[in-house]
C-alpha cells in the first residue's frame, strides 16, 4: 500500500497599499525556479538566490514608490514572502524547523540560523562597505529580513563574520538564508506528522 501523499505547500499572496503592488507565490518543495521582477536589478538577483539555493520555486512581482526609493518595495516583498512561507509551512509538522548554513564567497562569509519557532525575532549583524550595490540600498537588506521573519513567525540570526565587498557579503548573507530556510523547512522522515515543539504546537 502506498503512503498518503505529502500535503502540497504551496502558497500565493498579494499585498496591496498606497506605497506597493505585491504578488508573490512560492512552492516549498520546488526546484528553485525563479520569475522576479522587482525593478531593483541586485534585489532581484538576491531573491533568485533564495529560490535556487533554499529550491523553493518563488514567483515575485512587485510594483513600488521606486520614485521615492527602494525602501517600500523591498520590505514589502519581504513582508509578503513571510506571509507566503508561513501560508504554505502549515502547520509545521514533520519539518526539521532548525536549519543553518555558512557560506563562502571569495573574502566574503556569512553565516544564518533559522528557527521556525513562531516568535517572530530578528538579530542581524552586517557591517556593509558600502551603502549602495547598484540601485540597491544596504541598508534595506535588514528591512526584507525583519519584514520576512515578522510574518512568517521564524526567528532568526544573520551574521557576516567577514568581508570586503559588499556584493559579496550581500550575496553570501541571501545564499546562507536560502541553505538555512532549506534545511528548516526539510521534511524528517524520523518526525512525520510530528509537531516539533515539546509544547505541541509553533
Amino acid at each position: 500500500m502506498n503512503a498518503d501523499p505529502q500535503p502540497e505547500r504551496v502558497a500565493e499572496v498579494e499585498r496591496n497599499t498606497a506605497e506597493t503592488q505585491i504578488r508573490v507565490r512560492v512552492n516549498l518543495d520546488g526546484t528553485g525556479q525563479a520569475k522576479l521582477s522587482t525593478g531593483i536589478g541586485f534585489f532581484d538577483h538576491m531573491l533568485d538566490q533564495i529560490a535556487r539555493h533554499g529550491l523553493v520555486d518563488l514567483d515575485i512581482q512587485a510594483q513600488g514608490d521606486l520614485h521615492i526609493d527602494g525602501h517600500h518595495t523591498v520590505e514589502d516583498v519581504g513582508i509578503t514572502l513571510g506571509q507566503a512561507v508561513a501560508r504554505a509551512v502549515g502547520d509545521k509538522k514533520g519539518i526539521r524547523r532548525y536549519g543553518h548554513a555558512y557560506v563562502p564567497l571569495d573574502e566574503a562569509l556569512s553565516r544564518v540560523v533559522i528557527d521556525f519557532s513562531g516568535r517572530p525575532g530578528l538579530v542581524m549583524h552586517v557591517p556593509f562597505k558600502s551603502g549602495m550595490i547598484g540601485a540597491f540600498d544596504t541598508q534595506l537588506a535588514y528591512e526584507f529580513f525583519q519584514g520576512f521573519a515578522n510574518h512568517a513567525f521564524v526567528t532568526l540570526h544573520i551574521d557576516n563574520l567577514r568581508g570586503e565587498n559588499a556584493h559579496h557579503q550581500c550575496e553570501t548573507v541571501f545564499k546562507a538564508f536560502a541553505r538555512a530556510l532549506r534545511a528548516a523547512l526539510e521534511r524528517d522522515p524520523r518526525a512525520a506528522g510530528v509537531i516539533p515543539s515539546t509544547k505541541g504546537s509553533l
